[in-house]
Formats: structure tokens, C-alpha cells, sequence
């Protein structure tokens, strides 16, 4: 394969078209090993981890190949491909003094297609939707890659009574019991923290909503299993489930748990397991171990990312989370120990 030494705005139109039209293995792995040849020689970063591992770009033919770049490397140092002006600069959450990564973002309105794609896909049109917002930790930051999704998709919405709330105020335990007699398909987006900290209802259950946790502990001491927190959650709301989001600052993608533990991926991304002790050593999908992820839609940064979370592929195609490196920081978006 021949690398493209160069991202022009033809090749990029071309490209975007093509990751939200992938509809199998063969098409997923062409267009991932394209978007690799231009990524190790336009993104600096990611082409001197690659010299430093004596990789040659030109051998790379399967995904097996594709040397996957730490994620740690997005705290210090800006991971990009060519050269641009970011149209925005996202900042990972964390706790004070811990370092957070930077993701910067040459063209929001990916992003968008993104998440509304995969949204649509996944739950039906988002104009459909009332979306309700719990995030109190990340109201007050302007640099988050969640709250711009959540602000995007309550501005899609056709309630005017879609929005965001600092606490659970009575106002918005008013507001889903309202929607739970309405039969409205709604949905509550919360950090854990703050969906832990809901409080009780003594006569009022909203079996009609969605509840989905987004992660995000607060520094909290107690350790508790993403079982444990979804048991707590199903009897606070009193609800049959509870839907989950993995995300992450330096992706442009993200994955939904429809009820369980386990997350889908959208076609263009995927998920790939390594050894954790040799992070070129990539797994069988029946082995647990480090998760590296693959997002096609993180062209302008870098799509191929050695995550510190640790887990495995399920037979259905979905993954799961187990937890996290021993070495790795706690990111305060994902604080779960599972």
C-alpha cells in the first residue's frame, strides 16, 4: 500500500464519507489501514512512537499490525494529524493536581455526525427524545467533550423542556414524573456521583426512563462494582435497567450499554484486546487483557489508541470493562473501579 503523504481537503471529504458508510469487517479494516498510512506519516506524534518501535509503515497490511499509540501521550504532548487551527480544545475531567489530556479538534462538525449517527442508530431519532442532563461536575467547564454532546443533542430535541440540571432539584423529579405519565421517550444522562446521590422516591417510580450513567465517581472512597452501581441505580429510579456511555476526551466516538455491563461499538469503531505486559501483542477475542481502541471518525488526531482500561470481547460482538491498569491515573470521567 502506498502512503498518502498528504490530508487535503478532497482525500478528507472522501474520507468522512466513507467512515459513516461502513457496513462490514473488509470495508472497516480497508478504510482503518488507509487512514493509518496517513496518520504515521502526518501526525508527528504518532510517526516517531512508530520510528521508536523500528516499525516500517509499508509493512503494515491487517489491523493485527497497526501499532496502537498510548494514551497517556494526549497529557502531553498535542496529538494531531497535519496541521491546523482547532475549531475547539477538549479537556479531560480529573481530580486536583492530576494531569488531564487534551484532545484538539480540527472540525466539530464530525464530532457531530458522529455522535448524532450513532445515537439515531442506536436509540431512534434523537429529535424524538426529551434529554435531561445531570453532569453539576462538568456544568461549570467549557472545554468538555460531554457537555458539548449533551448541549448539541438537547438543542436537536423537539422539548423545549430538554436541559441541564446542577442537582437533582425537585423540579426535575417533578419534570420526569411528568414524562413518565406522558409515556414521552425520554432520557437522563448522569455522572454517577450525582445519579448515586438522586434521591430516594418513596411513592414515585419512573419506569419509563432511561437512566444512563456515564461514569465519573468524584473522588468517592468507596469502591463499588458497575454491578453494584446499577443495582443501587435500578431500585433508586426503580427501573428494570440501567444504559451506560463509554467515552473518552480523546476519541470522537463513543459506546452504549442497552441494559447490561456490556458496550456496542457504531461501524466505525472498534475494539481490539493486547497483552498488558507487551502492548504488541494483540490477543484472541476470547482473552482478556488491555483494551486498544480503533475510531475511524478520529481522523485529524490519531484513530488507533492503547486505552489503560482493561477488558474483552464477548461473543456477541459487544465488550466489556473489567478496570484499569495498576499504573494508570484515575480519570475522573470514567472513576469506576470494576
Amino acid at each position: 500500500m502506498t502512503p498518502l503523504l498528504k490530508f487535503n481537503g478532497v482525500f478528507e471529504r472522501n474520507i468522512e464519507n466513507k467512515i459513516f458508510s461502513v457496513e462490514n469487517e473488509q470495508q472497516f479494516e480497508q478504510l482503518a489501514l488507509e487512514i493509518f498510512q496517513v496518520q504515521a506519516v502526518q501526525n508527528k506524534i504518532y510517526k516517531e512512537f512508530i520510528e521508536k518501535l523500528n516499525i516500517n509503515v509499508s509493512e503494515v497490511r491487517s489491523l493485527q499490525q497497526i501499532p496502537f499509540l498510548p494514551i497517556e501521550f494526549f497529557k502531553t504532548h498535542e496529538v494531531i494529524t497535519g496541521e491546523f487551527i482547532p475549531e475547539a480544545v477538549f479537556k479531560s475531567s480529573g481530580t486536583t493536581g492530576m494531569e488531564t489530556s487534551t484532545h484538539l479538534v480540527k472540525d466539530l462538525s464530525l464530532y457531530e455526525k458522529s455522535f448524532f449517527t450513532n445515537f439515531n442508530n442506536c436509540f431512534g431519532a434523537c429529535e424524538d427524545y426529551t434529554f435531561l442532563a445531570l453532569l453539576p461536575s462538568y456544568l461549570e467547564r467549557n472545554d468538555s467533550s460531554l457537555i458539548y454532546m449533551m448541549k448539541k443533542l438537547t438543542e436537536r430535541s423537539n422539548d423545549s423542556r430538554s436541559g441541564f440540571y446542577l442537582n437533582a432539584t425537585a423540579d426535575l423529579i417533578e419534570l420526569l414524573s411528568r414524562l413518565n405519565s406522558e409515556t414521552k421517550k425520554h432520557i437522563l444522562v448522569g455522572v454517577t456521583f450525582a445519579l448515586l446521590d438522586f434521591p430516594n422516591q418513596v411513592q414515585t417510580d419512573f419506569p419509563q426512563t432511561i437512566v444512563m450513567e456515564t461514569g465519573g465517581m468524584k473522588g468517592r472512597k468507596k469502591e463499588m462494582i458497575r454491578e453494584e452501581v446499577h443495582a443501587e441505580l435500578k431500585n433508586k429510579f426503580g427501573v428494570k435497567t440501567i444504559y451506560s456511555e463509554y467515552g473518552m476526551t480523546e476519541l470522537l466516538s463513543q459506546a452504549y450499554s442497552k441494559g447490561d455491563v456490556n458496550y456496542f461499538t457504531p461501524p466505525w469503531m472498534k475494539v481490539i484486546i493486547r497483552e498488558p505486559n507487551d502492548p504488541l501483542e494483540i490477543l484472541s477475542p476470547t482473552q482478556a487483557g488491555a483494551i486498544n481502541i480503533i475510531d475511524l471518525a478520529n481522523i485529524h488526531s490519531c484513530s488507533f489508541i492503547a486505552t489503560d482500561d482493561l477488558g474483552k470481547i464477548n461473543a456477541d460482538g459487544s465488550f466489556s470493562v473489567s478496570g484499569r491498569m495498576d499504573s494508570s491515573d484515575v480519570r475522573g470521567c470514567n472513576l469506576l473501579v470494576v
